[in-house]
C-alpha cells in the first residue's frame, strides 16, 4: 500500500467520483489514477468503487469507510512533516490563512507586518472568502488557520477560539440628518436606504435579528461583501451604511461620518480556528498570540485538551 494510492482515492472523493478531474488536480493521467486504485483494491481485497462500464457511480460501503481512514492517514502524514520541519527548519515554511476581507483589510494588517518581520523566511498566503469557504479551506487542509465571525464555531472538525469582540457602526454622508439627532433608534435608521454586508458576512444575521425583534423592516437597498464597497456607495449618497466599527478610518474616510450604535446591535465575536487533529507549527502559535495576545500557546493547548476554563475574552 502506498500513500500515493490513498491520495488518489481521496482526490476521487473530493472530485465527486470524477477520475478525470482527480487526475487533473493531481497532475497525472486518468489511466494512472484508475490503475493505482485497482492495485489498492487488489491489496485490500475489497472493491472501493461502484463502476458502471467505464464510469464510477458511487463508493462501495467499505470504500466509504476506507476513504475516511485514508484521509486521516494523509492528515497525520502531513502532521509528521510539519513536526519534523519544526525541528530542522523552525523559521521557514509556508503558512496559509483563510479569512474575510474585513479581517484581512482592518484587523490583520499590523499582525501580518509584525509576523513577517519576525519570520521573513515564512511564505505567508492569505486566502479571502466567505465564512463557509474559510471553514472548508481549513477542514480540507488548504489553510492552517481560519479567521471569521460566523460559521467557524459550528464546524465539528474545527477547534475555534474567540479572539476579540466588536460592534457595528453607522456611516453616513457629510451633513446627513441623522448626524443632528441626539439618540438614534432602529426605526430612525429604517427611514433611510441602507447599505450593509451580504447575509454571510460580518454579523449580518445579528443585524437582521435586531430589526426583527423590534418589529422594524429595514430598507436595505444594497448588500456587499466588504466594508470598502459599502463605504464607497455611501459616499456617493446612495444611502447610509452599517459596517464593522473597525472599518471606519477617520483619516481616510473624510467624505463620511460615523455614528456609534453599540446599543442597537449585539456584540460580534471574531474567532480563529484550526483542525482539531492538525499539528500547529511554532510560528503558527506565535501568530495566534500576535492576533489575540491572551491566546498563548499554553492557553491554546489547554483548550485543545478540553479544559473548559482555558480561555476567556
Amino acid at each position: 500500500m502506498k500513500l500515493q494510492q490513498l491520495r488518489y482515492l481521496c482526490e476521487v472523493a473530493k472530485q465527486g467520483l470524477s477520475i478525470s478531474n482527480a487526475a487533473a488536480m493531481l497532475h497525472t493521467s486518468q489511466p494512472g489514477v484508475s490503475k493505482q486504485i485497482r492495485l489498492l483494491e487488489e491489496e485490500l481485497g475489497v472493491e472501493l468503487l461502484v463502476r458502471s462500464g467505464k464510469r464510477v457511480v458511487d463508493f462501495t460501503e467499505p470504500g466509504r469507510a476506507i476513504v475516511k481512514v485514508a484521509e486521516r492517514v494523509l492528515r497525520e502524514t502531513a502532521n509528521l512533516k510539519r513536526l519534523a520541519e519544526d525541528y530542522h527548519a523552525e523559521d521557514t515554511g509556508t503558512f496559509a490563512i483563510a479569512t474575510t476581507h474585513t479581517q484581512a483589510r482592518y484587523a490583520l494588517l499590523e499582525v501580518i507586518k509584525q509576523f513577517s518581520e519576525r519570520y521573513p523566511k515564512v511564505r505567508l498566503n492569505l486566502h479571502q472568502g466567505n465564512p463557509s469557504q474559510i471553514a472548508q479551506e481549513v477542514v480540507a487542509g488548504k489553510a492552517d488557520l481560519g479567521i471569521a465571525t460566523e460559521t467557524l464555531a459550528d464546524v465539528a472538525e474545527l477547534m475555534s477560539l474567540p479572539c476579540y469582540e466588536w460592534h457595528h457602526c453607522l456611516v453616513t454622508p457629510l451633513e446627513h440628518p441623522l448626524l443632528r439627532q441626539g439618540s438614534i433608534s432602529l426605526l430612525d435608521i429604517s427611514r433611510y436606504p441602507i447599505i450593509t454586508y451580504d447575509t454571510a458576512f460580518a454579523g449580518r444575521a445579528k443585524i437582521n435579528r435586531a430589526f426583527e425583534q423590534q418589529g422594524v423592516t429595514p430598507n436595505i437597498i444594497l448588500s456587499a461583501l466588504d466594508a470598502d464597497v459599502i463605504k464607497a456607495y455611501v459616499a456617493l449618497g446612495l444611502g447610509i451604511g452599517i459596517v464593522a466599527k473597525m472599518a471606519f478610518e477617520p483619516a481616510h474616510d473624510v467624505s463620511l461620518r460615523m455614528i456609534e450604535i453599540d446599543n442597537l446591535f449585539p456584540l460580534n465575536t471574531t474567532r480563529i480556528a484550526f483542525r482539531k487533529d492538525g499539528y500547529l507549527r511554532r510560528y503558527v502559535y506565535e501568530f495566534i498570540e500576535l492576533f489575540a495576545p491572551y491566546l498563548t500557546r499554553e492557553v491554546v493547548e489547554r483548550s485543545r485538551s478540553g479544559e473548559a476554563d482555558a480561555y476567556v475574552i
